[in-house]
């Protein structure tokens, strides 16, 4: 387990961030746009300017390293990569590496020496995973990385994510405003209102059984946008 024992993010005299929260195996950080989830994101990979005070306390089993013990994956595969530049030119390890990742994630090889643009929403975002995941990251952080996509492409990038990190046995903070989506992927949720944790736990337990009214809004809005709805 990871303890977040402590992240306060202030600007001037006002707090947007004051959490704590523990991030079990599979843990999915929800709320709606503005709840403080991607600052919370970026603090822990120390992104944040230097205009915002931030105070971090974090205890995990191994030593946070950004692009080695952590990797992140951004919400948009488009833009996250130059669109003039060969994926093989933007893939740092080894080509072999990175044709062992493309294999694990059902990518073809002749992807790798295309250019961006010619690859499709599913296939860039799962190039962006294949490259967060060479350095074998105890910790995978994730903004939104399903936003960009359509409901089928959604349902293949979480059935992807699962697999990885059993097979990998990594740490997963999942950032996502839809709660369904966020339940099929993460064993535990942690629900942030106005940078403030107001439920976290069991993800089933908080679906079945929200204590908090936001959270109930934020499940109400999620099966009501659910794909299969009538």
């Amino acid at each position: 387990m990871i303890k977040v024992n402590k992240l306060k993010i202030q600007t001037n005299n006002k707090t947007l961030v004051d959490v704590s929260f523990n991030i079990e195996k599979t843990t999915a950080l929800v709320g709606q746009s503005g709840s403080g989830k991607s600052l919370t994101l970026k603090a822990i990979l120390n992104l944040l300017p230097s205009s915002l005070k931030v105070e971090l306390d974090i205890d995990a089993p191994f030593k946070l390293q950004r692009g080695k013990s952590v990797s992140f994956i951004p919400q948009n595969p488009f833009t996250a990569l130059s669109p003039l530049t060969k994926i093989s030119k933007q893939f740092f390890a080894p080509e072999s590496r990175a044709k062992e990742l493309f294999k694990m994630l059902d990518l073809d090889e002749s992807l790798y020496n295309k250019y961006p643009p010619q690859l499709s929403g599913g296939q860039l975002q799962r190039v962006i995973i294949a490259m967060a995941l060479v350095n074998n990251p105890k910790l995978l952080l994730l903004d939104e990385p399903t936003t960009a996509l359509d409901v089928e492409l959604k349902n293949e990038i979480i059935e992807i994510l699962a697999k990885l990190q059993k097979e990998m046995d990594f740490y997963m903070l999942f950032v996502t405003h839809e709660v369904m989506l966020a339940s099929k992927l993460c064993q535990y949720m942690v629900v942030l209102k106005n940078g403030k944790v107001v439920e976290s736990g069991l993800s089933s337990k908080i679906l079945n059984n929200p204590k908090d009214n936001y959270s109930k809004l934020l499940i109400q809005s999620s099966f009501a946008n659910r794909e299969f709805r009538k």
